[in-house]
């Protein structure tokens, strides 16, 4: 008797995610994706981001039939008003969503059900150098540190195994790892 398949595992289609796997396989170009957003200063600290249409396989994806708009602000003790996170916060939520979303699909794909996944995440940071105090430090993320929390029907070691090739994949986790090229311009 052969086992049932399982067709969507930790809210994944296993099966569309295999079909997307081997369609990249099949033609690499597929996995090129562009994505953009564009933000607009509101007063203050106060800034809106929308995010909305993006590119792969070619062409612009028009899946998104409204844009998801992201607030972004100051606390008060940095002169705004809390309008939203700000944006190193934004970081700390792009990493842990990235990782979240690695976590479960890759588990789906090895078959591991997960019953609950939870991230702490925290970052360090100086003013100096942003206020234009400092050339000695960075203006960014001195350290990141994440603790995680899973109920999954895996042993410990397998979970750690899952964590540590997700964080290899992760794209937010690379982004933040590694040197990106950011060219910024002056449009007239």
């Amino acid at each position: 008797m052969t086992a049932p398949t399982v067709s969507t595992l930790n809210g994944v289609d296993v099966q569309q995610l295999v079909d997307t796997i081997n369609a990249i396989k099949e033609n690499p170009e597929l996995a090129r994706f562009t994505f953009q957003a564009h933000n607009r200063w509101l007063g203050g600290g106060h800034s809106q981001t929308q995010i909305q249409t993006f590119y792969h396989a070619g062409r612009e994806d028009s899946s998104r039939r409204t844009p998801f708009t992201l607030e972004g602000d100051e606390p008060p003790v940095l002169l705004g008003q809390n309008a939203g996170p700000n944006a190193v916060e934004a970081v700390l939520h792009a990493l842990a969503s990235c990782l979240a979303v690695g976590f479960i699909y890759n588990a789906a794909a090895q078959g591991i059900k997960v019953d609950q996944l939870e991230f702490d995440i925290e970052g360090d940071l100086d003013l100096h150098a942003f206020l234009g105090l400092s050339d000695e430090v960075r203006p960014g993320y001195e350290n990141i540190t994440l603790t995680y929390r899973v109920k999954a029907d895996a042993p410990r070691h397998q979970v750690e195994q899952l964590c540590e090739y997700v964080q290899r994949t992760s794209p937010v986790v690379d982004i933040i790892r590694n040197p990106v090229p950011v060219s910024i311009e002056l449009e007239v």
